[in-house]
């Protein structure tokens, strides 16, 4: 069933309950999560970080990478998910904050899943948030905060020109290869080259521990080798590499 966000209204909404899983299952076909520059510390350590670019709006974008092979999660395996920390985006579901007019307005998903009777109240008998709702609007505030934070970055990374169109070259147990293109990632050797006031400005703006964080992250693709172990074609090897346009396939979107 299609999504469909709406405002949350204490009086339409009253009677809602939201259940609560921490398996995420509505994310077992999500293999890219649009990742906030206040978690790439905990993500980095858990999953790879890469910017990808939308070929529609030609924006770039800061995902975590939870699979290869689009519609696979390799996170969420046997109803659990393998890594202590879950990117904000997945977590905040079926919640949204989206425009509302001239401000930030919370929105929901009145087709999802999680809505069950037996799930957590939104509004207490008064009509006032309940603590899952305030919690859940806490979450809410902070993401709305950090995308901000995070537009930013991605703005300045694009405008100092530290990407490098990068490619991953898989090898499956199977014998067979591909070659997974469209992901961008940060060029050491041009960051290394800036000058001294642009590093100062990155540093002051606190985006330099966020450039260190997305580098070290690409070490977590041998975490996605291990997972694709359980998989229906694991893979052997994985590298990235510079990307020759002409070879690498145009990437699976979000």
């Amino acid at each position: 069933m299609a999504m469909n966000f709406v405002p949350l209204d204490k009086n339409k909404h009253k009677d809602l309950k939201v259940a609560v899983d921490p398996a995420f299952p509505y994310a077992k076909n999500t293999h890219l999560a649009a990742a906030s520059i206040r978690e790439f510390a905990q993500l980095s350590g858990a999953m790879p970080l890469v910017f990808i670019q939308d070929p529609k709006t030609s924006k770039h974008h800061v995902v975590a990478m939870l699979g290869i092979e689009p519609g696979q999660n390799l996170y969420l395996h046997d109803d659990k998910w393998n890594a202590p920390h879950i990117p904000m985006n997945i977590v905040r579901y079926p919640f949204d904050v989206r425009p509302d007019g001239e401000k930030l307005g919370v929105y929901i998903d009145e087709n999802s899943d999680l809505i069950k009777d037996d799930g957590q109240p939104l509004f207490n008998e008064e009509g006032n948030p309940s603590d899952f709702l305030n919690n859940r609007q806490q979450l809410l505030g902070d993401l709305a905060n950090s995308e901000m934070l995070t537009q930013q970055f991605v703005a300045k990374v694009v405008e100092l020109d530290l990407l490098t169109p990068m490619q991953l070259r898989v090898q499956y147990t199977n014998g067979q290869g591909r070659n997974v293109g469209g992901i961008l990632a940060i060029n050491e050797k041009k960051l290394f080259e800036l000058a001294d006031d642009k590093v100062v400005e990155l540093h002051k703006a606190g985006f330099m521990g966020a450039l260190y964080a997305m580098m070290l992250s690409l070490g977590q693709l041998n975490r996605l080798i291990e997972m694709s172990a359980t998989t229906e074609n694991p893979i052997k090897a994985m590298q990235m590499e510079p990307a020759p346009a002409e070879q690498a396939e145009a990437a699976p979107q979000q």
